[in-house]
């Protein structure tokens, strides 16, 4: 097992949770989002997806820069995992009137999608460069 790979795909997803927790909480505290608990509408559905994909792309961005090689497979991984946890997020909260439904199986189908750009993304901006572990 390599530590720096593991780390990598860490560092991605701990991104992605922190800085999504931090988003929902502000815009809970400013009001914009209802009270927990509560449905959103499609358009609240919207931002939420809107914030989710940025923050997805930019924590692969992340995971591909810290791999210590192969960025592009790192970030696959970390979406992969994405995928799982948003499947586990659709079964779950199916039936409990949250809000849209195609908002937990946007998640889903983009998981895997915003992975790969965020590592496209970075290796579009490193040519020539060397790992950050070399």
């Amino acid at each position: 097992m390599n530590w720096r790979s593991v780390w990598a795909i860490l560092a991605g997803i701990l991104v992605g949770v922190v800085v999504t927790t931090l988003v929902d909480v502000a815009l809970h505290a400013a009001g914009v989002y209802p009270p927990l608990q509560q449905p959103i509408d499609d358009k609240l559905a919207l931002l939420a997806t809107s914030y989710r994909v940025v923050i997805g792309i930019a924590g692969a961005w992340l995971t591909a820069r810290l791999a210590p090689r192969d960025p592009m497979k790192h970030a696959l991984v970390l979406g992969a995992l994405g995928f799982v946890a948003a499947l586990v997020g659709v079964i779950v909260t199916w039936n409990l009137g949250l809000g849209p439904r195609w908002y937990p199986i946007a998640l889903v189908v983009l998981a895997l999608p915003q992975s790969w750009l965020g590592a496209r993304l970075f290796q579009l901006g490193s040519v020539g460069r060397t790992s950050v572990w070399s």
